[in-house]
């Protein structure tokens, strides 16, 4: 299945939109994660958490999925394909690895938020869940930009499956 010159040309700018917007919003949320372990006013902190749990599920959450359904979408209707090209494939499971571990955090950023609501919350409250935030933040912003950088080098390799569609291409040529 090939797409027309127009819908692949808009996909792209949807799935490269998606992507780098995704990448923006994490770096975001890292800096918001930075400003809540360490900042000392309680009432800036408890307003950081509420809106990273706002931010991960009304943002986030919507780009990663976005920029991974339209990734598939370009694979599956250009040339690269899913399952040719070995840079397609890490990017399609870095990009998986990358939504997993965002659903896994949901319930924590959420859980933290909801503490930080109640006015009895201190900064001293859930010191190594709001540190794994940092963490996990910063794990996810390096892997999407793995993933930004191997969509630019595109590095060269085709996989097993890819070499024989080369070689069925290069028959059906041969015949003409």
């Amino acid at each position: 299945m090939t797409m027309t010159p127009f819908i692949r040309k808009f996909m792209l700018i949807v799935h490269i939109t998606t992507s780098v917007s995704w990448l923006g919003a994490v770096a975001c949320f890292l800096a918001l994660a930075i400003v809540g372990l360490t900042n000392q006013d309680t009432h800036i902190v408890r307003a950081v958490y509420l809106s990273m749990d706002l931010i991960v599920w009304y943002i986030i959450v919507p780009l990663s999925f976005a920029s991974l359904l339209s990734g598939l979408v370009q694979s599956f209707g250009t040339q690269w394909g899913l399952f040719r090209h070995y840079w397609v494939l890490v990017k399609f499971l870095l990009t998986i690895l990358a939504t997993i571990v965002l659903l896994l955090q949901l319930e924590p950023i959420s859980y933290i938020a909801n503490v930080a609501a109640d006015t009895t919350f201190s900064n001293d409250d859930f010191r190594e869940a709001r540190l794994s935030l940092v963490v996990h933040a910063a794990g996810g912003l390096f892997v999407l930009l793995v993933i930004m950088t191997i969509s630019v080098y595109k590095p060269r390799g085709v996989t097993r499956y890819g070499w024989r569609k080369q070689q069925e291409g290069l028959k059906i040529q041969s015949r003409r």
